[in-house]
């Protein structure tokens, strides 16, 4: 009777112990997908950054040629001074 209890135990550690091996290999996958992901956000976030330097310089440039347009039109007396 007792090594019979003793087997069960055995068995059941042992079933335990492979669902704990196979979370661990989940967990490893899991962990290397965040990773991927981290590093596409990453790259997104430099991406976007770019985007955003590029609108800053347009910007610049649609406010420059609105102050000569506005130069152009007073010298023409096509607005208002």
């Amino acid at each position: 009777m007792t090594d019979d209890v003793a087997n069960l135990v055995l068995e059941q550690l042992r079933h335990i112990r492979r669902g704990q091996d196979e979370i661990r290999l989940d967990i490893a996958d899991v962990k290397s997908r965040i990773n991927a992901v981290e590093g596409a956000l990453g790259q997104v976030q430099a991406s976007l950054g770019h985007v955003q330097t590029q609108i800053a310089v347009q910007n610049g440039r649609l406010d420059r040629i609105e102050d000569r347009l506005a130069r152009v039109e007073r010298r023409l007396d096509l607005a208002p001074a």
